[in-house]
């Protein structure tokens, strides 16, 4: 009956793991379409009795197109615990812990996830659960006054962080129009007025938290028909938003930017050399390329590691990033130093290997270790249900589907010294970049 009903009432496909080097997600899943938009990821896997349950909102700080509303997406991280008339919040942790699970919620720049690990028996109840805070949330104005002062609260926790100030300022100096000028906490000045803003929470809540927003990823000991037919009786009712935001595009960065934070008190500097780089894909091979050479000019393995951090020790923490992100974003390579006076002579060093990499093709055999390391690391990850539900959120968010993953592998694969050499000469360039630093005081 259940399995009728899943094909009755939703666009089904299965897609089944591939044999061969070219399929880096192992795992035979089914991937459903309801009616209203929601869609449903089922994963069954070889981890007996768990089950985890994903539920990414493709709403994050980008999402907060408003001028004074950001820090929005992460309200509703905490505003969703609170429930609803028929599950308050003493009810609902009392749901949890009964069945012993762990749950939790985080918030991106492009999505909000929420989790919960449990026992399988458990998944009925928990689904049902779930369909109605998302469904019918409800907060009065006393408690949302309550959470945003508590989100002002982790604003000013983080604030008291050096990184969080540095990327702060590092997205307000690249990005002058895209909402990824703000963090995900939000500028200050809108937290501080989040207290007033009951009436925009409804709004927010109403055009975002919709089924064509919402992806259910359920990963364990399940079967694909069962999880369909309670999906179909707990969300199938859920009523389709109309609202889609005008995200604004970024122009073109004319020339190299700079900023700097004077750290009220002492620390260890900080730089960050940043270049604004192509959106996350699974088509063109640009953004492959980039976390390839993210890889091999700043890992622990690269050269340059090797010098400043254990040959010369000047650095004590080190790495660089190629973010995935909807829209595009930064590639960024971030350094502690030991002593103020070493800070030029090793932002000269990371500045002379981005040009030695876009002026000479790396040796292939060093290519294709990176390639091997990163489908290993991959697949190293995946070793719970929780694990591999968390890892197809992350893509989930970005393209809607797990497929996305093989897709990106493919290209991994596919990478030459000549891509790599390619981007770094493309999109590392002065005119790209920007530069904050971070001194502490004396």
């Amino acid at each position: 009956m259940l399995r009728s009903l899943g094909l009755l009432l939703f666009t089904c496909t299965l897609l089944p793991a591939v044999d061969g080097p070219g399929k880096v997600f192992p795992y035979t899943y089914t991937q459903n379409d309801l009616p209203n938009g929601l869609r449903v990821i089922t994963i069954p896997t070889d981890y007996p009795n768990i089950v985890s349950l994903y539920i990414v909102v493709q709403a994050g700080s980008r999402n907060e197109v408003e001028v004074g509303k950001s820090g929005f997406a992460h309200l509703f991280e905490h505003l969703m615990f609170r429930g609803s008339k028929e599950f308050p919040p003493d009810k609902y942790q009392s749901v949890l812990k009964t069945a012993g699970a762990a749950s939790n919620a985080y918030t991106t720049d492009d999505y909000t996830a929420y989790h919960t690990t449990f026992s399988k028996e458990d998944l009925p109840a928990i689904l049902a659960m779930e369909a109605d805070r998302f469904q019918h949330l409800d907060y009065t104005p006393e408690l949302f006054k309550t959470e945003t002062l508590a989100v002002l609260g982790e604003y000013n926790k983080n604030s008291a962080n050096p990184i969080s100030r540095l990327f702060e300022t590092l997205r307000a100096r690249t990005f002058q129009e895209h909402t990824y000028k703000h963090t995900t906490m939000g500028f200050l000045k809108d937290v501080q007025n989040m207290p007033n803003e009951y009436d925009y929470s409804r709004q927010f809540f109403d055009r975002y938290y919709r089924p064509e927003y919402v992806t259910i990823i359920v990963a364990g000991d399940v079967r694909p028909a069962d999880v369909q037919g309670l999906v179909q009786k707990d969300w199938g009712s859920w009523k389709r938003g109309s609202y889609k935001a005008a995200i604004p595009a970024e122009p073109p960065q004319e020339g190299p930017r700079t900023g700097h934070v004077d750290w009220p008190s002492a620390t260890l500097p900080w730089f960050a050399v940043s270049y604004r780089v192509p959106a996350y894909s699974d088509e063109q091979d640009d953004f492959a390329a980039l976390d390839a050479l993210s890889s091999l000019a700043f890992s622990q393995s690269s050269d340059l590691y090797q010098k400043l951090v254990i040959q010369e020790q000047k650095v004590d923490q080190f790495g660089a990033d190629n973010g995935n992100h909807v829209d595009p974003y930064l590639f960024t390579i971030l350094a502690r130093v030991k002593k103020p006076e070493d800070v030029a002579a090793v932002r000269k060093d990371v500045l002379a290997t981005i040009q030695t990499y876009a002026a000479t093709p790396v040796p292939v055999e060093k290519l294709e270790r990176v390639k091997e390391n990163l489908r290993y690391s991959f697949a190293l990850g995946l070793n719970n249900s929780e694990a591999i539900a968390g890892t197809v959120a992350q893509y989930v968010a970005l393209r809607r589907t797990p497929e996305t993953i093989n897709r990106l592998y493919d290209l991994y694969a596919k990478l030459t010294p000549q891509d790599v050499q390619r981007v770094a000469k493309k999109y590392l360039t002065d005119r790209n970049q920007t530069i904050v630093t971070l001194t502490g005081a004396k």
